[in-house]
């Protein structure tokens, strides 16, 4: 059974910075894409950044340089790395699993979800 299992998040202000942790167990990180997505309230999950199995690293233009995603397959874990935090990054973030190596990197493609880690950014 794969299992993901978010940690890092917390209550920021402005400017600080976090990093989120993703352990998996039941599944390989070096044969499988790995993400994180965020959903704040009231609005739909969105892609946040991936790191593909085969090589490639993605990121949401709201993200790119000041997120950084990567992984220690050792430890089977995935990080994302948030610095300069604004109030915009506040949401529930979500570590992703697409174990059938689709192209996009997307939501619908995703077939394991971790429960989520709240990260708040104070203005």
């Amino acid at each position: 059974q794969v299992q993901l299992v978010e940690s890092g998040g917390g209550l920021v202000e402005t400017g600080d910075s976090l990093r989120l942790s993703c352990v998996a167990s039941g599944l390989t990180l070096s044969r499988n894409n790995m993400g994180w997505f965020r959903q704040a309230p009231g609005k739909a999950r969105e892609f946040v950044a991936a790191i593909k199995w085969r090589g490639g690293i993605y990121y949401a233009n709201s993200v790119k340089g000041r997120f950084t995603i990567s992984k220690d397959n050792a430890k089977n874990t995935v990080y994302l790395q948030m610095n300069s935090l604004r109030p915009e990054d506040t949401a529930v973030y979500y570590c992703a699993a697409d174990t059938q190596d689709n192209y996009y990197f997307t939501s619908a493609g995703v077939d394991c979800w971790g429960q989520g880690t709240q990260v708040t950014v104070s203005s």
